[in-house]
């Protein structure tokens, strides 16, 4: 007797169950538990202890826990709202993170505009340049700056050498070297979505354009600007989110007076020990930036609605 197959139907359904089960767990276990922890952390309470905040859930006593759960408090949170610093770090932030996605739109679009109208057999080598310093150090290219914009750097030597100034230009330590950083690093996740959105174009919409005697500004305007904003909309979100929460740059290239939420958290956790404090720092700017993706997901859900 030979067993009995298990219909195709259940392979089927086994199969598409774990497709979706694949990318939910990863979500699971490298997102919600580490959000999970951040948020008990920031609802707890600075203590002078190892690990520094308390209540510490070490036991699996339900009386225990449930006592410890009753000494959770909203007083990082409160912390948060009675310091200016936060309020002034989330600002400067997001002014930052504003001026670098509109910088590196400005520079981007006209970038995969030339890729997107180059000849084929060039594109994928243009593409390579285009994302080619992704594969060196984040740390290493932040350092190239520096000796670039230094006072006694590369930029200022060749300045003087041209005769364009007479002394060096102090933009080391300053807030316009952390534009130039985040611009510089963040440039190629602008570029590419907005290659995509150009590329996928259909170029026969701009040849009746032009037949009907629309010129290369009213086809950019009209065509393929309109048809290129989801890319804009994309590469918008993707320069602006990891932007507002940079360290690394501010660090490295900014000075006394460049405040930024990231160096901010860096301090309450490794300066001043407050893991609360910083953790609710944390959340608030995750909910924060809840709203450009809610924005982004219903240009995208009207997008789709229009198209059918």
């Amino acid at each position: 007797m030979t067993k009995a197959q298990p219909p195709a139907n259940f392979e089927a359904g086994l199969g598409r169950w774990l497709v979706l089960a694949l990318p939910y767990a990863w979500l699971v276990l490298f997102f919600l538990a580490p959000f999970a922890l951040i948020l008990k952390v920031s609802l707890s309470e600075p203590e002078l202890s190892q690990p520094p905040y308390a209540p510490v859930f070490d036991s699996w006593d339900a009386s225990v826990i449930v006592d410890k759960l009753r000494s959770l408090s909203l007083g990082a949170y409160a912390r948060l709202i009675e310091d200016a610093l936060y309020l002034r770090s989330y600002l400067e932030s997001a002014a930052m993170a504003g001026a670098a996605t509109f910088a590196t739109l400005l520079i981007g679009y006209p970038l995969a505009l030339a890729i997107a109208r180059s000849p084929a057999r060039w594109r994928l080598l243009l593409l390579t340049l285009a994302i080619a310093p992704l594969w060196t150090s984040s740390l290493v290219r932040v350092y190239a700056w520096i000796l670039i914009l230094k006072d006694e750097g590369v930029l200022n030597h060749a300045l003087i050498a041209l005769g364009l100034v007479t002394e060096p230009l102090h933009i080391f330590a300053t807030n316009w070297a952390v534009l130039i950083g985040i611009v510089y690093a963040y440039l190629p996740f602008m570029a590419l979505p907005l290659y995509a959105a150009i590329e996928n174009q259909d170029r026969q919409l701009a040849e009746a354009a032009a037949d009907l005697g629309a010129g290369a500004g009213g086809i950019f305007w009209r065509i393929t600007l309109p048809l290129s904003l989801p890319g804009v909309y994309a590469g918008a979100l993707m320069v602006f989110i990891p932007a507002v929460g940079e360290f690394v740059i501010p660090d490295l290239l900014g000075g006394s007076d460049t405040l930024m939420i990231g160096t901010t958290l860096w301090n309450d956790f490794f300066v001043n020990r407050d893991w609360p404090a910083a953790a609710a720092a944390a959340v608030a700017l995750l909910a924060l930036l809840l709203g450009p993706l809610l924005f982004y997901e219903r240009m995208q859900m009207q997008a789709g609605a229009n198209r059918r």
